[in-house]
């Protein structure tokens, strides 16, 4: 596959123009022409090793996708329906014409992600950066200070549970075995979800002993076609059916053999890579899914770095590589960092770090930003509730660094957006303003 730049768009009688359908003013009129645009042509050019086959779509339209789709909570095939509704959204990609039809197939933003990877998406989060810059949205002086927390991306998939578990893995081993052409002694395709339902009422009547009891049964009906399978696996011909055989033969034993306090324990076939994070949070003791490091500009919090951090390390061994990203993505390596207490002993030199809790030593200028450190905890609220961050729909650990970093564009465009919306009600203000001066001047005249 090769790519080619977009030619220019000629007139055309019959097709409206969407300049002469849009209110130019628009929050997204404004925001499309801060955008370099044509470094998203020219540098994701690089991914396309072929020069032969169907021209790829635009990277214009790809990236204004990936904004639009984080900014408004699509997904996305909500964000390719909602792109034919909206005359603003095809004048954001670069659309000339208002177009009737899909630009592209949901699926292609899969195959995008992929291919850009997270150093593309990065340089998502630095044009958002410069936009916010050009904008006026975030100043040049609030870059030098920064605060920084971790929050937890779950991840989706359901409540895990023992009986859930072994039923999943008992039925997708017996999926495998009928495509593999293998003949199991018993699959257990009755018994086995029956006892799964009746672990859960034993559960919930609090009779634990026969809880107990039915699940070390259940146990042992995934054991014995994980055995049976594993017997007859010289049936299997070389191929990828084998492959799939052995990788989930793997991961069934896995299941079947930690105990409650392993650590990287398997809490969801389809994602084994899952971290159980424990945040201390009132609501909800445990969380599922993968630990994330957030940066913001301690003045409007403005997103300047943002990464997933799989294995759950601990918060100060990550502050450094934070830091290096912001200093990356800016290109304004951060004077000064205000932490939470999670961070003691982080080991950072070059860059001052003020932990939550500190008295002695400080300035009243230091005290201040010590102060405001609490202010990423709405921002990361937020990216909640108005972005995706509260749950991660992409695949595998490489899925959370994606999704990660395209949060954090989001919460950036829903930033500038919200600052040129709040800089044109101004403008029409001081307008209407004038307008009521010059006819109050004139009734006047007319009165004199």
């Amino acid at each position: 596959m090769k790519h080619r730049p977009r030619p220019p768009e000629q007139n055309d009688l019959f097709r409206p123009r969407l300049v002469d359908m849009i209110d130019m003013r628009h929050e997204l009129v404004t925001l499309s022409a801060l955008i370099d645009w044509e470094f998203f042509e020219r540098e994701w050019a690089g991914f396309f090793p072929s020069t032969t086959g169907r021209p790829a779509i635009s990277p214009r339209l790809v990236a204004g996708l990936l904004y639009l789709q984080h900014a408004f909570r699509l997904s996305d095939e909500a964000v390719v329906a909602r792109w034919v509704e909206n005359p603003y959204f095809q004048h954001f990609t670069g659309e000339t014409f208002f177009q009737h039809k899909p630009p592209i197939d949901p699926t292609s933003l899969i195959r995008w992600r992929k291919r850009i990877g997270e150093e593309g998406v990065e340089w998502l989060l630095t044009k958002t950066i410069e936009a916010g810059r050009e904008s006026g949205a975030v100043e040049d002086a609030s870059l030098d200070e920064i605060a920084i927390d971790t929050t937890v991306m779950e991840k989706n998939i359901s409540h895990p549970t023992d009986s859930r578990l072994y039923e999943r893995a008992r039925s997708q081993l017996v999926a495998l075995a009928r495509d593999a052409g293998i003949e199991l002694r018993q699959s257990y395709a009755r018994l086995a979800p029956r006892l799964a339902a009746q672990v859960g009422r034993y559960a919930h009547a609090k009779q634990f002993r026969r809880m107990r009891k039915a699940l070390r049964t259940l146990k042992g009906y995934t054991g014995r076609v994980m055995r049976d399978i594993r017997r007859q696996l010289d049936e299997i011909p070389e191929g990828p059916l084998r492959e799939r055989v052995l990788d989930k033969l793997v991961l069934v034993s896995r299941l079947l053999h930690q105990r409650p306090k392993d650590p990287g324990k398997i809490y969801s076939l389809h994602e084994p890579e899952v971290d159980c994070i424990s945040k201390g949070k009132a609501r909800v003791r445990y969380e599922f899914g993968t630990k994330v490091s957030i940066a913001t500009t301690l003045k409007g919090g403005f997103v300047v770095g943002m990464r997933s951090l799989p294995g759950n390390p601990y918060d100060g061994h990550t502050l450094g590589e934070a830091l290096e990203q912001v200093g990356i993505l800016t290109g304004h390596p951060p004077k000064r960092a205000v932490v939470d207490r999670g961070y003691k002993g982080h080991g950072v030199e070059h860059t001052q770090v003020l932990i939550s809790g500190t008295r002695r030593g400080l300035t009243p200028a230091l005290a201040k930003a010590l102060r405001r450190r609490s202010s990423i905890e709405p921002e990361i609220g937020h990216m909640k509730a108005d972005g995706r961050l509260a749950r991660c729909f992409l695949q595998g650990t490489f899925g959370d660094a994606l999704f990660a970093v395209l949060c954090g564009c989001g919460h950036n465009i829903r930033k500038i957006l919200a600052h040129l919306r709040k800089l044109l009600a101004a403008v029409i203000t001081l307008v209407l303003a004038m307008i009521r001066q010059e006819h109050a001047r004139g009734y006047s005249h007319a009165a004199a």
